[in-house]
């Protein structure tokens, strides 16, 4: 089992483990190290894949869901050029079967007499592993589930052609590493380098989740929908007040079309400096990504809503089609604006010209949606809907006089505001 010998599929981020077990594998009869040492070195190593395991929800045979998820992780040029349509073919195939010829000796790897020599009987509970994990983790469920077939699809690939077969599949359902495997990023900076990093705990929430809002939930879904279909499609900002559900019907709408492709990105202000290198990193693989801004306004000193424009819209380059910029503000114009922009200053001889450069930012935003706070009436309906949904029974006046005295001092009528209502009294019945 020479991984070495591999041509794609090399420099993962589990390429350690990979390396480890596949020395020990080859060597444990040569005596270049003594029985001690190598037990050691392979209980360290059995840690890491238990550990890995856990984190990953794999199950059953481990060493098999290791390499399927090595191999479902690992972005090259033969995963990249399959990923979500599977049309790789030619000489690039004919490279990656050599890896896979490489993975298939791996998978019907037998560890008995490994185990025998070292004696390590502990070894053969990798083989049929129960995750403890089974609810929580680094994939989501769906992701998760998927990998653990694709282990047994591995596994009884008769040859390199059909293991090849098997993993076209694969990237063709659920794509090709960190963006086959998660659906929300952020952006940090690694050694100078900005860095597209999974997030992997995001919410659940459902557009149905958000009561209310109907007109604006619809006109957001048919912007994305006309996006993940390859049609024309427009940048989004949602304004409106705080707690209106903005923020909410943007991760809904991650939710809701995560399976078709549709992937985002969580972007600060202060990282409008990267946006060039982000799309440049985006822009050729086969998925639909939104660049999120969330609570996006500028004071009047700030100038990165210059760059911002010129990103969106503007330069040389042609933004890709597979990217769109979605953002929620409080501010309608995205930048405070003050009286003093509305007059004549002795130091600003252009001042007008000034003002409609800031207020233009907004027109980079094909659509907005406004989202305004309920009156009183909506604000009892979602209450009464929240109320419903978490099967909290009390009768309909106290609940409402409850939900008034509680948005008096907590922030007013919102949404968000009936579900930290909603929240308190689910608080106070579990303390009953």
């Amino acid at each position: 089992m020479y991984t070495s010998d591999m041509i794609l599929y090399r420099n993962s981020k589990f390429q350690g483990l990979l390396d480890d077990f596949s020395w020990i594998s080859e060597n444990y009869n040569n005596n270049y190290m003594d029985v001690e040492s190598l037990r050691s070195l392979l209980y360290q190593n059995m840690n890491k894949l238990i550990e890995l395991s856990e984190a990953y929800g794999i199950k059953g045979n481990l060493w098999h869901g290791f390499l399927a998820l090595f191999i479902a992780d690992n972005e090259n040029a033969f995963s990249i050029a399959n990923e979500i349509s599977g049309d790789a073919a030619g000489t690039i195939q004919q490279i990656a079967e050599n890896d896979f010829r490489i993975f298939k000796r791996l998978f019907d790897y037998d560890f008995k007499k490994l185990e025998t020599t070292l004696g390590v009987p502990i070894l053969s509970l990798l083989k049929n592993y129960e995750s403890h994990n089974s609810k929580r983790g680094i994939l989501d469920r769906q992701i998760r589930d998927g990998i653990n077939q694709f282990a047994e699809d591995l596994f009884a690939a008769g040859d390199a052609k059909a293991f090849a077969k098997v993993v076209v599949s694969f990237y063709k359902k659920f794509g090709a590493g960190k963006f086959g495997l998660h659906k929300a990023f952020r952006v940090i900076h690694q050694d100078g380098e900005a860095v597209i990093e999974p997030i992997t705990n995001t919410e659940t929430i459902c557009l149905s989740d958000l009561i209310g809002y109907e007109r604006q939930k619809e006109k957001l879904m048919a912007n994305t929908e006309a996006f993940i279909k390859g049609r024309a499609a427009n940048n989004v900002l949602l304004f409106g007040d705080s707690g209106t559900g903005k923020s909410s019907a943007i991760k809904a709408i991650l939710n809701e079309y995560q399976n078709r492709g549709l992937r985002i990105i969580e972007v600060y202000k202060h990282q409008f400096q990267d946006l060039i290198n982000i799309i440049a990193k985006i822009q050729n693989r086969n998925y639909k990504f939104i660049i999120y801004m969330d609570d996006l306004s500028f004071e009047d000193f700030e100038s990165e809503y210059k760059y911002l424009k010129a990103v969106i819209e503007g330069g040389l380059g042609k933004k890709p089609d597979n990217v769109l910029i979605y953002a929620t503000s409080n501010r309608r114009h995205l930048i405070r604006e003050k009286f003093s922009d509305k007059k004549d200053i002795s130091d600003e001889l252009h001042n007008n010209d000034t003002v409609q450069e800031k207020l233009s930012l907004v027109a980079r935003f094909g659509i907005t949606i406004y989202f305004g706070a309920p009156d009183y009436k909506e604000f009892k309906k979602i209450v009464q809907q929240l109320a419903k949904r978490y099967h909290i029974i009390i009768e309909e006046e106290e609940l409402y006089a409850l939900a008034n005295k509680w948005e008096l001092i907590h922030g007013g009528l919102s949404g968000r505001t009936a579900m930290q209502f909603i929240t308190y009294l689910l608080g106070e019945r579990d303390n009953e």
